[in-house]
């Protein structure tokens, strides 16, 4: 009996306890139920948070839609428009002279007022494709924050006030500035027409190059900024090819076109290239400019070998799979701008000052119009 009594204390000990695998395994399901479940996935979106945007602190409520329209709070693309004007600004100042400040600042405000006009015609076109992906879901028009007739009267105002920058330029200068609006009303279509919409972006950006030069001198010197502007359109191909990899699949699914899915596997080199490109184009300028000769040529040359490392370093960097880096990397881009800045400054800078009897020579025989004077 007490041997029948052990026996069955073994068998129910053994029931309770399981076999040492299942056991282990129904531990181990135990921990699992217990866990604390997974962070929700965050939603990539260009949408700034509350939290991390001035916008919801410092405007309205009905005012912050708006600045996202705009993209107050991601000045970067402001920058990327300034910068072309200020180069060419640079450049076309007297030798041993500064750029003119006010002219800088009236660019300032301009680039601000365009960049902004020129999200909003962007988000007007692309409100249905918006809608398709994931980074641009969250945009006002795209989300219904904003309706068609408040963006065409938000896009309106912008507009005055970039025509309101444009008109105090001498006339050269406003004729050119308004021949670039088909560009950057038309620049939303590309990506639906070709596969190489970055380059459209790229003659519509850079445009400024152009401006800077005429808006000083009444005129372009084309042997100084044909170059610049090449170099800010190889430029722009550059930053927005990697801007674009962060949409790859869903531009796919939506059928949106990008330099970055025609370029594939392919465009690590073609960054290369177009980086090389760039910098070669911006030296040429530089030396017709008048900011790469004389005493100017060794501060000049080393702030754009300062820029060309830097942009080695997005191309040998950048992971073209990771939608963070391809964002951080194309921000990045103010710096470099920053450096052909202060390149084409210091250039100039360095160099002897004119004589005015040399001076008036010089811009008879290279010019024809009115240097800047602000005319509003």
């Amino acid at each position: 009996m007490l041997a029948s009594r052990l026996h069955g204390c073994r068998v129910r000990a053994i029931v309770r306890r399981g076999p040492p695998r299942l056991a282990a395994a129904t531990q181990f399901q135990r921990r699992q139920l217990c866990a604390p479940p997974p962070p929700p996935q965050q939603e990539f979106t260009d949408i700034p948070a509350a939290s991390e945007s001035w916008l919801h602190r410092w405007l309205p409520a009905a005012a912050v839609p708006y600045g996202q329209l705009a993209r107050w709070d991601r000045p970067i693309g402001t920058w990327l428009l300034l910068w072309p004007c200020a180069w060419s600004t640079a450049l076309a100042a007297p030798a041993g002279a500064p750029p003119d400040l006010a002219l800088l600042a009236l660019f300032g405000v301009g680039s601000f007022a365009m960049r902004g006009a020129g999200c909003t015609v962007n988000d007007l076109w692309d409100r249905d494709v918006d809608r398709q992906v994931e980074r641009t879901k969250s945009r006002p028009l795209a989300s219904g924050a904003l309706g068609v007739p408040q963006a065409l009267g938000f896009l309106g105002a912008q507009l005055t006030a970039g025509l309101a920058v444009l008109v105090c330029l001498p006339p050269y200068a406003v004729g050119l500035g308004l021949a670039s609006t088909p560009l950057w009303v038309l620049y939303p279509l590309a990506k639906r027409v070709t596969d190489w919409p970055q380059a459209v972006l790229g003659l519509t950006f850079n445009w400024g190059a152009l401006v800077g030069w005429a808006a000083v001198h009444g005129a372009c010197h084309w042997p100084a900024v044909a170059p610049l502007y090449a170099g800010g359109v190889l430029w722009t191909l550059m930053y927005d090819t990697i801007y674009a990899h962060q949409d790859v699949a869903d531009d796919e699914a939506a059928g949106v076109r990008s330099s970055a899915r025609a370029l594939g596997e392919s465009a690590r080199p073609a960054l290369a290239l177009f980086a090389a490109g760039c910098i070669g184009c911006i030296a040429l300028a530089g030396a017709a400019g008048g900011a790469a000769g004389g005493a100017g040529g060794v501060p000049f040359g080393a702030g754009v070998g300062a820029a060309a490392a830097h942009l080695a370093w997005q191309v040998r960097t950048v992971d073209l799979r990771s939608r963070a880096d391809c964002l951080r990397k194309f921000q990045a881009n103010h710096h470099f701008g920053a450096l052909v800045f202060a390149a084409s400054v210091v250039g100039k800078l360095a160099q002897r000052r004119e004589e005015p009897e040399e001076e008036q020579e010089r811009a008879a025989a290279s010019e024809q119009g009115e240097p800047f004077q602000m005319a509003c």
